[in-house]
């Protein structure tokens, strides 16, 4: 997850000799949709793409009332609304979305009159796949496809510095994607990491540590599910409500190892139900696959997930959805297509990739985010981690920038319920990594202007420069996030990371919801205006910061200088949001406000 990299400086329209079959079609002009000045830092230009190649481009329609949508979340999720918490249908939700005839009309004359072939993606027909040459996308859309290397990506990507619209496709469409989207991974070769970053030294114990009080004076300190259900009151007794599953979503060709996951229930769950085996519901999207063959590489971070969701939320309907690619877009689109149309959604998803706002041209941010939203609308809590590049980002060697705080995204979309991490518990404080700040696409909702403006007021002023003031504020919450043990690959481990905090978080929602089910009232659904209406169900957090922007490091001293960002205070702060969530705390607060 990095940031504000030099995004979206307007190019002048790049000089395009239009082919004749394309010249009718562009005849009545193009109109610039995005461009950016350069490549992000670490991206070389390897020239011209083959005009022969063939592109596949992800068109994003244009949806009929985003704005209604928008209206109805908040009055569905804002507590003592006459509809909070009247969840949505998929029908519902399709009313909203989907492409208006006119978009559809529009779309369909253009990929006509232009011999262009589709491929529906999406089942409310706000996402068209398209497939053309690169000479005929160079025309249409007034780009230029270059080819580009990255030391961490596995081969060349095509990406172009400007892209435009025919006029009778403006309004019409609001995403092409690939094009101005560059996407820097901050661990492996693909264009999404995960968020932890942070493993720590071997696990040298043989026994689960008694002490939970995790600091650099316990040494022999970890965290387990049983440090967890202490410090937040999460409960051991199993959940009965059988349509109350938590989702945990895999990108990366990230798999879970189902002995390994049983191994952790044997060892960190004894009062499991002996002989007891942990149901692990696969779901596949976009060719994703789990294969369960050894090896660690590409299973630390689904383990880590996995673990924790069902470690915690005992005996809740553990989903993994597994979505194949190596694109953040078509990932993101993939996973919303496939909440907001199922049929028996879960009622918690979480989350622990992302890339950096900066990475994301705005077009794109604000398609996946409403997306989010209608997911959210549904009635599912959508949690993502807050990443682990402090307020600046998990891609700082890349940036070649150390003036500037980077948001993360998806984290900073006001639709999803942002986690941070903490640490220690006499007194919790923040951890530094914490990914927290503020949004350069989302206006702060009205949910969260009190406590935002709150803490602005208390902004040294030497950093508000660095800030958008008007921005959405991320994280919402925060939890334990250093030193948890994981089973991976035969062996225990620990691990850092919002990654962990996230999961954790989500089980504690689903046991809550677990209850709420079980007394035919409706389950939390979109969580933030609940949680803000509500700050008395998180243990402030008062104590720690996180870090701000890293500056390259020095190539003799192979380190990294990070400047102080924000603190942890009285109230919500863009380190830890509200706090800790208090599982018995947050049901009390649910079950009074819920409307019957």
């Amino acid at each position: 997850m990095s940031f504000l990299r030099s995004l979206a400086g307007f190019l002048c329209l790049l000089s395009i000799a239009f082919s004749a079959s394309a010249a009718a079609a562009a005849a009545a002009g193009l109109v610039l949709h995005e461009s950016r000045e350069a490549a992000p830092a670490g991206f070389v230009n390897h020239g011209p793409a083959a005009g022969s190649h063939t592109l596949s481009l992800r068109v994003g329609l244009a949806s009929n009332n985003i704005p209604g949508l928008h209206d109805k979340i908040l009055s569905i999720s804002t507590p003592g609304s006459p509809e909070f918490r009247q969840w949505l249908s998929a029908e519902q939700v399709h009313a909203y979305v989907a492409p208006s005839n006119e978009t559809v009309n529009a779309f369909n004359a253009f990929v006509s009159a232009n011999n262009i072939q589709t491929t529906a993606a999406s089942p409310f027909g706000e996402w068209v796949t398209i497939s053309l040459s690169v000479d005929k996308a160079n025309a249409l859309f007034g780009a230029q496809f270059t080819n580009y290397t990255h030391p961490r990506l596995p081969k060349p990507i095509m990406r172009t510095l400007s892209v435009s619209l025919p006029s009778e496709l403006a309004g019409h469409v609001d995403v092409l994607h690939p094009t101005t989207a560059f996407s820097v991974p901050r661990t492996g070769t693909l264009s999404m990491g995960p968020s932890h970053t942070f493993p720590t030294q071997p696990w040298k114990g043989t026994t689960v540590p008694a002490n939970c009080n995790v600091s650099d004076a316990n040494p022999d300190s970890a965290i387990t599910p049983a440090c967890l259900q202490a410090l937040y009151n999460i409960p051991t007794e199993p959940a009965t409500h059988p349509d109350n599953a938590l989702m945990v979503t895999a990108y990366l060709d990230q798999w879970a190892v189902i002995d390994d996951l049983d191994t952790f229930m044997e060892r960190f769950r004894p009062d499991y139900p002996a002989g007891a085996k942990q149901t692990l519901k696969v779901i596949s999207v976009a060719n994703g696959t789990n294969p369960q063959y050894p090896g660690a590489d590409n299973g630390t971070e689904a383990q880590l997930d996995v673990e924790y969701a069902a470690g915690l939320a005992t005996n809740v309907p553990i989903q993994f959805l597994t979505v194949g690619g190596d694109d953040y877009v078509a990932d993101g689109a993939d996973t919303i297509t496939y909440l907001t149309s199922d049929p028996k959604p879960p009622t918690v998803v979480t989350t622990s990739y992302g890339v950096d706002e900066s990475d994301v041209p705005s077009s794109i941010a604000t398609k996946l985010c409403d997306g989010y939203g209608a997911v959210t609308a549904r009635g599912i809590s959508v949690l993502f981690a807050s990443g682990d590049g402090g307020a600046g980002s998990d891609n700082w060697n890349d940036t070649g920038s150390c003036d500037v705080f980077t948001p993360n995204f998806p984290p900073s979309c006001p639709y999803v319920t942002s986690i941070g991490s903490t640490w220690g518990s006499k007194p919790e404080i923040a951890t530094n990594f914490t990914g927290g700040g503020f949004s350069n696409y989302f206006s702060r909702p009205s949910w969260q202007d009190s406590a935002v403006e709150a803490f602005l007021k208390t902004v040294p002023s030497d950093i508000a420069p660095l800030i958008n003031t008007t921005g959405r504020g991320y994280p919402d919450l925060s939890l334990q996030g250093f030193n948890y043990l994981i089973y991976v690959d035969g062996i225990t481990t620990p691990i850092s990371g919002t990654s962990a905090s996230s999961p954790s978080t989500a089980a504690l929602i689903a046991l809550v919801n677990d209850q709420l089910l079980s007394q035919r009232k409706p389950a939390l659904g979109f969580l933030n205006p609940f949680l803000y209406a509500h700050p008395s169900v998180a243990n402030d957090i008062t104590v720690g910061r996180n870090s701000g922007y890293y500056c390259p490091p020095k190539e003799e001293e192979g380190t990294a200088a990070a400047t102080a960002a924000f603190d942890a205070g009285v109230g919500w702060d863009p380190v830890t949001g509200l706090g800790t969530p208090d599982y018995e705390r947050v049901l009390e607060a649910a079950i009074k406000c819920s409307p019957w």
